[in-house]
C-alpha cells in the first residue's frame, strides 16, 4: 500500500494539479489530505472539488475552518485575513459544506493524522522545535504522526527520551523510534524551496519519502493578482517563503 500525503493546498490549482500528476506517476493507492484546502490562492472551489473527489481522508485545517465560519480571523495576519474574506465570498455552498464537516484528526494503517498538533488539534499550534515535538509525542499512541500547517517539510525522531529534527530525506520507520512528519505544503511552501511538497508512505515496509514538484508558479501568481488578493501572497510563491 502506498499513501500519498498532502497538506496546505491553499487554493493553488496549478500546484495541486502538478502534485496529482506526480502522485499518479508514482502509482499511489490512496491520497490523504491534512487540511487547508483553501486560503491564500485563487481557486478555492476547484481545489475543494478535486480534493473531495481524489482524497480518501481529508482533515480540517485552520483556513478551511475560518472560511466556513469556524475559527476567528482576528489573529490572522492582514494578508491571510483578506484572503479568508475573499474566499468566503466566492466559496460555493457545496464546497463550504464539505469543508466545515471535515474532522480534526484521523488514523489509518497505524499512522495518526492531524493538520497542526496532536495535543490540541483545534488550537492550530505549530511544531517547529524538538522540544515542542517531544511534548506532542505524549498525545498520540501511534509510532508515526503526519502533520502540515507550518509549510515546512521536515520530520522529528524520538528515541527514548531524546528528540531530534531532521531535514527531508527518504527514511524507514524503525520499531524503537517514533516520528512526527511534516509533509510541507502543496500550495505555498515556506522552506525556501518554491516547488510544491508532499510525502509518500509505503507499507508494510514503512518507507517515508519526501517529494518536490515544479509547477506553473507564474500562472498561480497572476491569478492571485487578478482576483484582487494581496500581492504578497502571489510574490511569496516565487521564492518559497
Amino acid at each position: 500500500m502506498r499513501y500519498a500525503i498532502i497538506s496546505d493546498v491553499h487554493a493553488n490549482l496549478e500546484a495541486l494539479e502538478a502534485v496529482l500528476r506526480e502522485i499518479d506517476s508514482l502509482a499511489a493507492d490512496k491520497i490523504l489530505c491534512l487540511g487547508d484546502v483553501v486560503g491564500y490562492g485563487a481557486n478555492p472551489n476547484e481545489c475543494t472539488e478535486i480534493i473531495r473527489d481524489r482524497s480518501c481522508v481529508t482533515l480540517l485545517g485552520n483556513h478551511d475552518h475560518a472560511a466556513t465560519g469556524g475559527t476567528s480571523i482576528e489573529w490572522f495576519n492582514p494578508h491571510a485575513r483578506a484572503a479568508i474574506l475573499w474566499t468566503k465570498d466566492v466559496l460555493r455552498a457545496d464546497c463550504a459544506e464539505f469543508l466545515k464537516n471535515l474532522p480534526y484528526t484521523a488514523s489509518i494503517d497505524g499512522a495518526y493524522l492531524v493538520h497542526a498538533n496532536p495535543s490540541e488539534p483545534e488550537s492550530w499550534n505549530y511544531i517547529f522545535e524538538p522540544t515542542e515535538a517531544l511534548y506532542e509525542f505524549r498525545c498520540f499512541g501511534q509510532s508515526v504522526c503526519f502533520i502540515g500547517h507550518s509549510h515546512f517539510a521536515l520530520y522529528f525522531v524520538k528515541e527514548g527520551r531524546s528528540c531530534r529534527a531532521a531535514l527531508p530525506a527518504t527514511f524507514t520507520l524503525e520499531q524503537n523510534k517514533r516520528y512526527i512528519v511534516n509533509v510541507g505544503s502543496v500550495g505555498q511552501p515556506r522552506d525556501h524551496i518554491s516547488a510544491a511538497s508532499f510525502a509518500t508512505l509505503d507499507l508494510p515496509e514503512g518507507v517515508v519519502e519526501f517529494h518536490r514538484v515544479e509547477y506553473d508558479r507564474r500562472l498561480a501568481y497572476e491569478k492571485i493578482l487578478d482576483a484582487g488578493l494581496p500581492r504578497f501572497l502571489a510574490e511569496r510563491l516565487l521564492v518559497g517563503e
